[in-house]
């Protein structure tokens, strides 16, 4: 495996594979990690391809230029750090990429005010402030119907109010899920890896 130097992270698949997008020193700044986001893409699939998404708490945007790259048709990311935003624009003219939307803003009141909807939500806040349960009531109604909503988190989430999970695996420290919405009052998990 190529070693990505220090704020670095490599985009794994698609059109932009092996390229680095660079990211700041700041708080709570942790990329998903290349065998997280190969499962995670691995999971979507086909379901990626002319997708629209969107990347709250987008960060070093590793997950939103990864979708793009893969064939996302358009990416919303949202972020309120000012070095962090800098970086995401920075990285999107490098790649040249026209079909992202950077929003600087708190994720949660971007997600109270949005009116769009999206195929795929990744939800990624810094582990410490405990926002997945939060962004995942305010996303319900962002979602399209059978849309997809990607959690990562330091513990395994229990999901509530209509999700279900469809698959969830860890890696290290790192516990992630794709959940769905459950179909008429059903629940339970359908796909464990």
């Amino acid at each position: 495996m190529r070693r990505t130097r220090a704020n670095a992270v490599r985009i794994i698949g698609g059109v932009w594979r092996s390229r680095i997008l660079e990211f700041p020193d700041a708080a709570d700044l942790r990329p998903t990690p290349d065998r997280v986001r190969e499962t995670l893409f691995n999971w979507l699939g086909p379901n990626l391809a002319g997708a629209a998404c969107l990347d709250l708490f987008a960060g070093s945007g590793a997950l939103g230029f990864e979708a793009l790259s893969r064939g996302a048709a358009s990416v919303v990311m949202v972020e309120k750090n000012a070095a962090a935003l800098r970086a995401l624009r920075e990285n999107a003219t490098k790649l040249g990429a026209e079909n992202v939307t950077i929003v600087r803003g708190d994720a949660l009141e971007f997600a109270r005010g949005a009116r769009s909807r999206f195929d795929v939500v990744f939800v990624d806040p810094p582990y410490r402030l405990g926002l997945q349960a939060a962004a995942l009531g305010l996303v319900t109604r962002l979602l399209a119907e059978g849309g997809r909503v990607y959690v990562e988190s330091d513990a395994v989430i229990e999901p509530s109010g209509g999700w279900a999970v469809v698959k969830h695996a860890r890696a290290g420290r790192v516990h992630f899920h794709l959940l769905g919405r459950e179909p008429d009052g059903q629940s339970g998990v359908s796909g464990h890896v």
